[in-house]
């Protein structure tokens, strides 16, 4: 009996773990570098560039970048920011959302396999690797 484990949500294991901080972090640090940038445009001081700005977005920082124009007011008549980041919002959530559908399609492509009892997502590579069972062992067991 081979048992191969599959995540559909992407957000579970270490990978998962690491990925979900990642982008909790990168949010954060959107969202108070559009606040720092409104200060000191504020106070005529040195400013963060706009492509560090829309760096961060496409990094994975969208929902920040966005709530910090909202929230801070800032650049938001500016045109490449008032559409740019909503736009990089959506293709990155269309991204995810196409990777989930990908790894459901997988997931389920191994359920018909003949005996694969459940699928785990490790990496591509190890996606039809057999693996090995203790004799005392047969029950998997989640993460």
């Amino acid at each position: 009996m081979k048992i191969i484990w599959l995540d559909t949500t992407g957000f579970v294991g270490e990978g998962g773990r690491i990925a979900l901080i990642y982008l909790v972090v990168i949010n954060v640090v959107a969202f108070f570098l559009y606040g720092i940038d409104k200060l000191k445009a504020k106070h005529s001081k040195w400013r963060i560039s706009e492509a560090a700005l829309l760096g961060v977005a496409v990094l994975g920082g969208s929902v920040g970048a966005w709530l910090g124009m909202k929230v801070w007011h800032h650049k938001t008549l500016h045109k490449k920011f008032k559409y740019g980041v909503p736009l990089i919002l959506i293709a990155q959530v269309a991204l995810i959302l196409l990777t989930s559908y990908k790894a459901r399609q997988t997931m389920q492509y191994f359920r018909n396999v003949k005996g694969v009892v459940s699928v785990e997502y490790d990496h591509v590579c190890r996606l039809t690797d057999p693996v090995k069972i203790p004799i005392r062992n047969r029950i998997a067991k989640p993460l």
